[in-house]
Formats: structure tokens, C-alpha cells, sequence
């Protein structure tokens, strides 16, 4: 999995406890434990993140493991290696084959 051209990438050495927030495309594969707000941009969080944190997207996309809830005023794409743990309330959801989600989902 490549970072989207122009987007922030936050990579694996990384240990992030606090929170994010920002207004461009941001691309993580660390661990974090906070909040995440980019309510107007994306959120990548590649194949080795392990993110504890309640999110707040235009758009995301899971290739990790992620524990939280997120809201979503876009869409929220859930890779086959993804594992997300909480509730979603977004505008569109595609989960792929192998993909894990436990939560509730709302679609608006």
C-alpha cells in the first residue's frame, strides 16, 4: 500500500498518544491512542497501525486495526486485512472479503 500523492505520512517507528488534527490527507502506519479530526480530508491507515481512537473524517480507509468510533461524511472503505472495532456513521461503507468490523453502522 502506497500513500496517496500529497498526503502526511506518519510511519511505523511512530508512537502518537494524544490528538490529531489537521486539514490535509493524512496517511498512518503507527500506533496511536487519542482523537483524530480531519474533518475535511482523508485518513489512510495503512497495514501495520494499531490506532485507539475516535475518529473524525471526510473519508477513510482501513488497512489496519483500528479501535474506536467513526464518523464519516464521506465514505469509509474497510481493506481485507482491516480490523475495526466501534461504531461507524458514515455517508457510504465498502467492506471487503476478510475485512472485520463489531459495532453498529449508520448510514446517512
Amino acid at each position: 500500500m502506497k500513500p496517496a500523492e500529497g498526503s502526511t505520512v506518519i510511519g511505523k517507528s511512530v508512537v502518537v498518544r494524544g490528538d490529531i488534527s489537521g486539514q490535509e490527507d493524512l496517511y498512518l502506519d503507527c500506533d496511536i491512542e487519542g482523537t483524530i479530526t480531519l474533518s475535511d480530508n482523508r485518513l489512510t491507515i495503512g497495514p501495520e497501525a494499531r490506532i485507539v481512537a475516535d475518529v473524525t473524517v471526510r473519508d477513510l480507509v482501513v488497512f489496519g486495526r483500528l479501535t474506536g468510533n467513526v464518523h464519516a461524511t464521506g465514505r469509509v472503505d474497510l481493506r481485507q486485512s482491516a480490523s475495526l472495532t466501534g461504531d461507524i456513521v458514515a455517508g457510504r461503507l465498502s467492506i471487503e472479503e476478510n475485512a472485520m468490523l463489531k459495532g453498529r453502522v449508520e448510514l446517512n
